[in-house]
């Protein structure tokens, strides 16, 4: 049997029930909405202040202001800070560079006259007639100048793209022409050795500096020509990508372990194998640099014994430019 009050309806103590428990449901949502609203507008101004202060560090103008002690607000004022520390050490590291820049140039300038002048005196000392054991000095003489001069000359040279004194610009060009300039360059010093070179015409175009591009290449050919026994071969082969041009670069000599493949592109580094050979070990150090700075790059490979192979990828027009956006973005 069910119960009834007398003057009172179930269904209507359920209605008003429902009623009510749908007016609280109504009330929490529009309660939940509105905190929901609040908190994202509040993220949303911090997020938005975050932003400007980052927009004002990369333009060079940002200033701290002034905080509440909320824990968002805290994070703020931290933010500031870090900003401002960063502010300071890159305008201490364009003080450096300035620095830097100023002693290469004391460098080039002070040292360019003297091995200019060693040079200039031994070669007329061996234009004279001299007793053998001074012929001998003169000539060891003319030799370390010519060591001395190639070696500051490096070092200036990786200083300054280091630095960014000297601008690594590509342009769009042939690839033969590259080629040809840095074969120009080093052909007499491979009849010296009696090593041939073979180039196979290279078809297309990419983008490099035509004078700093062409010296990377004569580098790998240097090293080619120097660690290659005399009456070996050296091939130039080419291909072209979609996104890169290579240029493969192999010769027969020594071959470069694979531990230290990852090496020989570090400054001054000199394989314990050609010791005696004369080298600073900025060759390849140069190379990967002026590469780098195109937007290229360089990789080898090698065993011991079987010669090596460097290949050099040059970018097209499509990957220099994703490579200009993402520097400048980083700059």
């Amino acid at each position: 049997m069910v119960s009834v009050t007398p003057g009172r309806c179930p269904d209507m103590d359920m209605w008003i029930w429902a009623v009510g428990a749908a007016a609280v449901a109504v009330t929490v949502t529009v309660l939940a909405a509105g905190v929901i609203f609040w908190q994202r507008r509040k993220t949303r101004r911090i997020m938005d202040s975050l932003n400007t202060m980052l927009d004002r560090a990369i333009e060079g103008s940002f200033t701290e202001t002034a905080f509440d002690e909320s824990l968002l607000s805290a994070t703020e004022a931290k933010m500031a800070r870090f900003l401002g520390v960063c502010q300071v050490s890159s305008q201490s590291l364009a003080a450096e560079k300035d620095k830097i820049k100023g002693l290469i140039a004391d460098i080039s300038h002070q040292t360019k006259t003297p091995i200019a002048n060693l040079l200039l005196y031994s070669q007329l000392l061996e234009e004279h007639k001299l007793p053998e054991e001074g012929a001998l000095c003169v000539k060891a003489l003319s030799a370390q100048a010519q060591k001395l001069d190639f070696l500051i000359g490096a070092l200036v040279k990786a200083s300054r793209l280091e630095t960014g004194i000297i601008a690594v610009t590509p342009r769009q060009g042939e690839v033969q022409a590259l080629i040809e300039a840095a074969l120009a360059s080093i052909r007499l010093k491979a009849e010296e050795k009696g090593i041939r070179i073979e180039a196979e015409k290279a078809a297309g175009r990419a983008y490099y500096d035509p004078k700093w591009t062409a010296e990377a290449l004569y580098n790998i050919l240097d090293n080619g020509v120097k660690y290659s026994p005399p009456q070996s071969l050296i091939r130039i082969r080419t291909i072209s990508y979609e996104l890169f041009y290579r240029i493969d670069i192999s010769d027969e000599g020594m071959g470069i372990t694979e531990a230290e493949q990852s090496q020989i592109f570090a400054r001054f580094y000199r394989s314990p194998a050609v010791s005696r050979q004369e080298g600073v070990g900025l060759g390849l150090f140069l190379t990967r640099e002026i590469l780098a700075a195109g937007g290229g790059y360089i990789k080898v490979s090698s065993k011991p014994g079987q010669g090596a192979v460097f290949s050099v990828f040059l970018p097209t027009e499509k990957t220099l430019k994703s490579y200009k956006t993402v520097r400048s973005e980083k700059e």
